[in-house]
């Protein structure tokens, strides 16, 4: 397990999973843990913006996430405070700007993903602005994150039912968020980097889940250049990805993988007869 992981999954965190009796095919008991949901009101100073089911971990990271990548808070904005109330499940961040977004939450579009509605419009007039670096991407790295990420203790193999997204530089795993919808663990990760002001252009994202069009852009406009997955891609996915300019790598499983966008990045420096083949995963989807 990488030593270098600053954020990494918790499955021992009981509040994230609940242990539930059932049935199997056999007709035995059988107990196993399930993945938790609970909503999380999230405000941008006084105005309320959008609750969202969420397993519960680092709501201050998800909020400021979201409201970044909807284009709510600005590349510039200064961020006074946020702050978590447990007991109501709410988080208020402030800004030292006054922000006003009702028009703007009038439009909302409920996209392919998971979890909440989103302005979906804004999203896209945005991309025209990204500019993303011409870095490299080697494919030893890539087998390496999918090997490392793929076998690390993590809730989807104790429960399934939940997504995972990984910021990585190079060949390391920085931070790796698990949420049951895709788009919330992204958002968890732009929070991270907004507020640890990390650096974007030398990093790659890496998700469990599929390649869509909201995936594409959120990872364009927080400025990352390489998007991969050991899932599949969205026709619109790939379009928008080759607008931008990111580099899309699916299928990324063993000695396996596709790039359907950006493979100028790409340096063949790995001998794939070097790879081992992917174990068996035993979490339930």
């Amino acid at each position: 397990m990488s030593k270098s992981l600053l954020i990494r999954p918790n499955p021992d965190n009981n509040r994230l999973t609940r242990a539930v009796t059932g049935i199997d095919h056999s007709g035995e008991a059988q107990e196993i843990r399930v993945v938790e949901e609970r909503p999380l009101t999230i405000y941008l100073n006084k105005q309320e913006i959008v609750t969202a089911m969420t397993i519960g971990d680092y709501p201050e990271y998800l909020a400021v996430g979201y409201l970044r990548n909807q284009g709510m808070l600005l590349v510039d904005d200064v961020i006074t405070g946020v702050d978590y109330e447990d007991d109501i499940e709410t988080v208020v961040v402030r800004t030292r700007r006054d922000t006003n977004y009702e028009e703007k939450l009038k439009k909302k579009t409920r996209t392919s993903g998971c979890a909440v509605g989103t302005v979906f419009g804004d999203m896209m007039e945005g991309l025209d602005k990204v500019k993303l670096p011409a870095t490299e991407i080697r494919t030893s790295w890539l087998y390496k994150l999918s090997h490392e990420i793929n076998t690390m203790p993590s809730l989807y193999l104790q429960a399934g039912a939940i997504h995972g997204s990984v910021l990585c530089h190079r060949d390391v795993p920085l931070v790796y968020m698990e949420d049951v919808g895709r788009h919330n663990a992204v958002d968890k990760i732009a929070g991270w980097m907004v507020m640890e002001n990390a650096l974007a252009a030398d990093k790659i994202m890496y998700t469990t889940g599929r390649l869509t069009s909201e995936m594409v852009i959120k990872t364009a406009l927080m400025g990352i250049p390489v998007l991969a997955s050991r899932s599949g891609f969205t026709a619109w996915g790939v379009e928008i990805a080759k607008q931008v300019g990111i580099t899309l790598i699916g299928r990324m499983r063993g000695k396996r993988f596709i790039c359907l966008s950006g493979e100028d990045r790409l340096i063949w420096d790995a001998d794939v007869k070097t790879v081992a083949d992917e174990p068996k995963r035993s979490g339930r989807k």
